[in-house]
């Protein structure tokens, strides 16, 4: 289950990865297999190649992509998604998200 995005987010996601860029989107998660986790980042391309060089330049493997048609993505969590939105220069969402939960935890 996916919360905490915007339509506006949703749509320059879809934008910069349909006109083949690695695009990131990130928002609160929950999935009942990793509790631990909050946040999901989707890190999309519409070009399949261009993912999976990118992955490898990161450490993924090709079969860890989502192959969802038009936006094959990898989902990055835990301390992968943090180090991985660093070096690309993205984490102040999730930076953003992580001080509302702790905000929220505090109340």
């Amino acid at each position: 289950m996916a919360f905490g995005v915007s339509k506006h987010e949703l749509s320059l996601w879809k934008k910069q990865a349909s006109e083949g860029n690695i695009s990131f989107l990130t928002h609160f998660w929950y999935d009942a297999r990793f509790p631990q986790y909050k946040t999901v980042t989707k890190a999309a391309c519409s070009n399949r190649e261009t993912l999976v060089s990118w992955g490898k330049n990161h450490g993924l493997k090709e079969s860890w992509i989502h192959d969802r048609d038009p936006f094959p993505h990898f989902d990055l969590i835990g301390e992968t998604e943090k180090v991985i939105l660093k070096k690309e220069g993205c984490e102040e969402k999730l930076i953003r998200l992580e001080e509302k939960l702790n905000s929220n935890y505090t109340r």
